[in-house]
């Protein structure tokens, strides 16, 4: 009888001694409330004490919690609409305010969640597409996380940040957006190709210049080369003619009889007495006087016709 006794009274002890033992994990934090109303906080890691059945424990995340938020579609101050896909990260940083305001988690995340799209349309109708998407965004986001953390301070709860995974116009937006930007590109590839074709005249007007100036100055050199040269030969020519006369005749008949008889339908008409024809008379060239008075090249000793075969 007194064994049972005893094995009862050590069930119970046992059973009241695990009801009075509570372990904080290292990733969460606890609220010993005692009939609802908070008396302590636990947010070191480690087991602790309660009185059972009139005591009881809530435990929190100490982990930094995500918050995904669905697309929204906010104006921009340049008057475009948005399709903006955010999500926030943040962390319970006072549980008694915490349990005090929200209690859980599920319905913290609905209150960030409305905080978040007041402070990103607030945000972005002050803020206009280029900067959002190119020149700022990184300050933007950061604005938002500021007015956010802000406002769900009074939540126990702290945001770490907040971050914009996609901001695109509506397909609608894009189609015109982008049939504007072929526009311009189309323009921007017409004046181009404008300024192509006057500065390849201009090249080609210089070069055909440039061209005309070289022809009509190697025309002048060649021209002043050929003087030179004829000036050159006469002057040779003279010489020989003033160091022997009587060869440089001889040898300019040479000349003209190779050219003046050679093989062909030329023909001559001359006077037989024509001093063309005085070596052909007389070796030394010394031409007979003609008999008579010499009218066009014709005597009155006759005419001499010579055809060259």
């Amino acid at each position: 009888m007194r064994s049972g006794i005893l094995a009862v009274i050590l069930v119970i002890v046992a059973v009241l001694g695990y009801m009075s033992i509570f372990i904080v994990n290292p990733t969460q934090q606890a609220l010993v409330l005692q009939l609802g109303r908070i008396i302590d906080t636990k947010t070191e890691p480690g087991p602790y004490f309660k009185y059972p059945f009139i005591q009881n424990v809530v435990y929190m995340d100490k982990r930094i919690l995500n918050l995904n938020m669905p697309p929204l579609e906010p104006i921009s101050s340049d008057k475009k609409r948005l399709v903006v896909d955010a999500f926030a990260r943040y962390k319970i940083i006072n549980p008694v305010l915490f349990y005090q305001r929200v209690q859980n988690v599920p319905t913290a995340n609905r209150r960030l969640s409305t905080l978040l799209q007041s402070s990103l349309r607030s945000e972005l109708g002050r803020t206009s597409f280029a900067a959002l998407v190119r020149d700022d965004r990184s300050g933007v986001m950061e604005n938002i996380r500021r007015d956010v953390s802000a406002n769900a301070a009074e939540l126990g709860i702290e945001v770490i940040d907040v971050k914009i995974r996609r901001a695109d116009l509506p397909d609608a937006n894009s189609q015109a957006i982008y049939a504007r930007m072929q526009t311009e590109r189309q323009r921007e590839a017409t004046e181009l190709r404008a300024q192509g074709e006057e500065l390849a005249r201009r090249i080609r007007s210089r070069a055909d210049r440039d061209a005309t100036v070289l022809v009509a100055e190697a025309r002048r050199d060649s021209e002043i080369t050929r003087g030179d040269g004829d000036a050159e030969r006469n002057k040779i020519f003279a010489e020989a003619y003033g160091a022997d006369p009587e060869f440089f005749a001889f040898y300019r008949s040479m000349l003209a009889y190779e050219e003046g008889l050679r093989a062909g339908d030329t023909s001559l008409v001359l006077s037989p007495d024509s001093s063309f024809f005085r070596y052909f008379k007389d070796p030394r060239g010394i031409a007979a006087p003609d008999a008579g008075n010499d009218n066009g090249g014709t005597g009155n000793t006759g005419t001499s016709s010579l055809t060259a075969q």
